[in-house]
This record gives structure tokens, sequence and C-alpha cells, in this order.
């Protein structure tokens, strides 16, 4: 079995917090993940040191205080990422919607009785292999349930983002949300928009890359999220329109992960209404996303009619490097059956000299033979480019041939 120098790293840490006389357990999604049987992406200890303890022992040149304040700081590792170390803390009163105004150190219990989930408030001690557990997470995981901590208000009153991290726990684990957690959930729903853009915007990320991306969108509904995030959908699925139904059958018949394409599954049959650059940019996605998802929008009408497309107009499409995601997108909306998909996946299996030979000319070829650089540069080689790809021009004399031609022409 291959050493993970994350685990090891996380492990060596409790090691030296045990060894300098303190208590020190890994905490939250880790506990959660490893009792799921899932790696931990990364792994977090809690322990009773203060901060400035944390920093004593592990040195000023290998610690962050990345939130001393809230007690955390980071220790750097080799060859891992950082390993946050936070001190076991209760929460004073919040009034951003986000970050305590105050924290006071406590104890193990006490700070699990602060935490979101209760499958997110489980602690675990890496030396004995003993689960700690103060608020019922191992029961929770066992019955596949989401359940907040304590009163659900409460704690979604203290991060409102907590609200939509519910919807996306129970899509990635395809866990139920408890009945308490759930009316809560819809009686909130409209204050998740205090929350900032970026952070809602990396919730929903995860949610739409994920397989279950149609029970996470499904769930946005049904938890009344939909109308203060997207509203430009709320009112199909709130009469279970046919656009919406064919959405919903849209996601779940994707197979990709890419958020570009996912968001182009959401909104391609509102195309007309939902522009999904101004949806992207909402949520602070990056741009190299919304660009894709944007062409990925616009390009599904072509696979569609690729039957009576020109072939330099389909080819283009077909070479350009989001390609592969576009056929996906187009399968899942248009079937695998359809004919425009099937005459794609035909053209994409030329060898490369036919499906996208290298161009006859180039504007450095233009210049070298005479022509004079200007605007119509791109449109020249454009037309050049379509003679080729139709097979009316071969070879570079001819090309060179065909631009005098149409120069004259102008």
């Amino acid at each position: 079995m291959s050493v993970n120098p994350q685990r090891e790293f996380a492990l060596e840490i409790v090691r030296q917090l045990r060894a300098a006389g303190f208590e020190a357990l890994w905490a939250g999604g880790c506990v959660r993940d490893q009792l799921l049987g899932h790696e931990p992406k990364d792994y977090d200890v809690a322990t009773n040191a203060r901060p400035e303890e944390v920093q004593q022992l592990f040195g000023k040149r290998r610690t962050l205080a990345i939130g001393a304040a809230f007690g955390v700081i980071a220790v750097l590792g080799k060859n891992c990422h950082p390993v946050e170390v936070a001190t076991f803390r209760s929460d004073h009163a919040y009034v951003d919607g986000r970050r305590p105004s105050a924290v006071e150190f406590t104890t193990a219990e006490q700070d699990a009785e602060r935490r979101d989930f209760t499958i997110n408030g489980m602690f675990f001690d890496p030396l004995t292999g003993e689960v700690i557990d103060y608020v019922g997470g191992q029961a929770d995981l066992s019955s596949k349930i989401i359940r907040a901590i304590g009163d659900p208000h409460a704690r979604f009153d203290e991060d409102k983002l907590r609200i939509l991290r519910a919807v996306r726990f129970g899509t990635t684990f395809d866990f139920t949300i408890e009945s308490d957690t759930l009316a809560a959930i819809r009686e909130m729903a409209a204050e998740v928009t205090v929350v900032s853009a970026e952070r809602i915007g990396a919730e929903l990320a995860r949610l739409l890359v994920h397989p279950r991306r149609r029970l996470g969108v499904q769930l946005l509904d049904d938890c009344g999220l939909l109308r203060p995030l997207i509203l430009e959908l709320a009112d199909a699925a709130a009469s279970n329109s046919s656009a919406w139904q064919k959405t919903l059958q849209n996601l779940e018949q994707l197979e990709s992960n890419n958020l570009a394409t996912a968001m182009a599954a959401l909104v391609c049959e509102f195309a007309a209404t939902v522009r999904v650059s101004a949806l992207g940019r909402r949520f602070r996605f990056a741009n190299k996303e919304i660009d894709l998802a944007t062409w990925l929008t616009k390009q599904l009408p072509r696979i569609a009619e690729a039957g009576q497309l020109p072939w330099p107009q389909l080819q283009r499409i077909l070479t350009h490097q989001g390609a592969g995601e576009l056929m996906a997108l187009a399968t899942a909306v248009l079937g695998t059956d359809h004919a425009g998909v099937l005459k794609c996946r035909e053209y994409l299996a030329l060898p490369t000299e036919k499906l996208n030979p290298p161009p006859l000319l180039t504007g450095d070829d233009l210049v070298l033979h005479g022509f004079q650089p200007g605007p119509e540069f791109a449109q020249l080689l454009t037309a050049v480019r379509d003679a080729q790809l139709e097979g009316r021009i071969a070879g570079q004399a001819e090309a060179l041939e065909l631009a005098e031609r149409l120069v004259r022409e102008q």
C-alpha cells in the first residue's frame, strides 16, 4: 500500500503535540471520509494547545498564523499541503453570517457542538484508532443522514453557507437531509444571499461537477434555494415545465466532470433567456470556465444540424479544444443515436490529416509573398482555408493563386 504523505504528516503532528503534553486529534471532514471508506483529501488537527503554543512547538518558520484569532495555525510540511491545527473552541455570536465575533478556547466536546453537521463533528485518535463522537455522527453516517448539530436554525444563522453545504453533502454522499434540518433550510433559504458570491460559487461548482448533479439541482429546488440563487430557472422548476424536466434529464445523462459543460447542460434548454456567461460571472467562476460554457451553449445547435452544415464550419467546431466537452454535452442533450451526434463522431474518427490538415497559408506566408497586412487578412485566410477543406485547392501555390484572385476581386 502506498504511503500518503498528507496522512503521515498529520499523524506526526498529533504525535508531537501529544509528546509535548497536549491533547491532539484528527477532526472534521477527514474523520467522516475515513469512516466512509474514502481517502481524505486533507487532514485537520484539533488540540487543546493554544495558537502560540502550537507555533512555539513547531517553530515560527514552519507555521502560518492563518486564523490565529480563531485558534487556527497552519503547520508546513515537506512534499504535502500544510495541515491546519485548530485549538478546541466555542464561538461567540456571529455578526456577519460567516465568522464569530470572538472565540473562547474550550474542550473537545464543546468544540464538536459548535460545528455544522453531525457527520462533520467527530474526532479520531490516529494513535489508538478510536472515534470520539459527542454528537451522534457515527449513527447518522450509518443511516445516511445530514443533520445539523443542535438547533439547525442556530447553526445556519451562524454561517448561512451551511444552508447550501447541507444540499451539497446530501448530493455528494447521497444522504437524506433530516426533517428538522430540512425545515430550517426551507425557512432560511432566502438568507443564503448574504454569503459572498465566491463562497456560493465554490459550493455550486462542487455540486455541478458531481455525477449526482441532477439530485443536487433537484435538492436546490426542493429546499427553496433555486429562486434566490438562479432565479432564471425557478419559475420553470416551480411549474415542472417540459424544459425543466429535460434539464434534469440532461444533467443526469451528462458524462463529464467539467464545470463549464455542466453549466451548459443546466441552461441549454433556456438558452434564449438565460445567459450562461452572466450566470458564471454571478458566482465568480473562472473566465476560462465561462468562455467554454458560452462556446458550448452556442455550438450545441450546430451539432444538432451537423448534416446540413458546410464542412469548413463544422470542421472548425470539431477541432476546437473544447470539442470533447461539446460532444459530451451533445450526447447528453441530443442522445447517442442523434444523426448530428453520429455524423460528428464519424468525422472525429478521421485521421488528423483529413480532420485537421495544416493550413496551406498563414499570415506570415502572405506577407512573405508581398501581400500588404491589413484587417482583411483574417477574412482572406478564412476563405483560403475553406477552399482547402472543401478540396477546391491543394498545395501552397494554388492557395496563393486563390488569395491573389480574391484580393483583385475586392
